[in-house]
């Protein structure tokens, strides 16, 4: 298996931790959805950068790719995948006992592997299961701060905020299974000009999808993003390059490497975060770190 794939993911997730810095700041002005948004539309003369730029150089130069309907039929679950974990999120987090619906939308690694194996008969091993378990049990964790109200029981579990949880996670699956797929029909392209395509043409129908949602429902998001023009192009830059790395990995290797490995964004925010808030860990952060990094040093052992 070519190993290339470990470092782009993880310099993935540190442009990802970037992006997600720069898009929190933009949440106060636009929105949710704009800052959202904002991922996408900046990232669109990114994106085509990197492509003018990769079919330059000598090492990656070749002729555009033949892109057909399976292709775009895969990109396109992907792309609205993508744009439906967002939206089943922001549902959740409106539902009385959404720290439980955030949580479960942190099973989308588990979600990965059910789906590649159904959908890309690509059946992860037992050291990978073992991996992904260890990892999400360590996000899981981490998504159920100790100040938190877990009463209830069973029916907290069961709630509509679980429901909708499941369903973010269950939407980013699909989205790292339908770029997956789109890799897979360009079998002979080299894996950076898969990555570059698939970012440009996935933003540009996202851009329009959602830029056309807030034009009609949420003008004023819009014009946010525009105000902010100077942090929206460093969250738009950061997000072309992170997808960049997430593109290219799935061209290199099965969705569930690369979405179990990629929760090392996990703990890269939450070490920035609480680097400069200057708190202490606590015990059940503390073990959901370690499970994350147990998790993900399986996965590396067998590989």
């Amino acid at each position: 298996m070519n190993w290339w794939w470990i470092p782009i993911v993880l310099f993935g997730a540190l442009a990802q931790t970037a992006r997600n810095a720069a898009q929190r700041s933009l949440v106060a002005q636009a929105g949710t959805l704009g800052a959202t948004l904002v991922r996408f539309l900046y990232g669109i003369p990114f994106a085509a950068a990197l492509v003018l730029l990769l079919h330059a150089l000598p090492s990656t130069a070749a002729a555009v790719p033949d892109f057909g309907a399976a292709y775009f039929g895969w990109l396109m679950v992907g792309a609205l995948g993508q744009l439906a974990a967002t939206a089943f999120l922001l549902v959740a987090m409106k539902q009385r006992n959404f720290v439980i619906g955030v949580a479960f939308s942190k099973t989308d690694a588990l979600q990965v592997a059910l789906f590649g194996a159904l959908f890309l008969a690509e059946l992860p091993g037992w050291a990978t299961l073992l991996a992904i378990a260890l990892a999400t049990s360590g996000v899981l964790l981490l998504s159920l701060p100790a100040r938190a109200s877990l009463t209830g029981g069973a029916r907290t579990w069961t709630s509509g905020a679980a429901g909708w949880g499941l369903a973010c996670g269950a939407g980013f699956a699909l989205s790292a299974v339908g770029y997956r797929g789109a890799a897979l029909q360009l079998p002979d392209v080299a894996p950076w000009l898969i990555g570059a395509w698939g970012v440009l043409f996935a933003q540009v129908a996202q851009s329009i999808l959602l830029g056309g949602w807030l034009a009609a429902r949420s003008p004023s998001s819009l014009r946010a993003t525009v105000s902010a023009w100077r942090i929206s192009l460093l969250a738009g830059g950061a997000g072309a390059l992170a997808s960049l790395c997430w593109f290219t990995a799935f061209a290199m290797t099965t969705a569930a490497n690369v979405r179990t490995l990629g929760m090392v964004e996990v703990v890269f925010s939450y070490l920035v975060s609480r680097r400069l808030l200057r708190e202490k860990l606590e015990p059940a952060e503390q073990a959901g770190l370690a499970l994350v990094v147990v998790g993900l040093l399986c996965l590396g052992l067998q590989l």
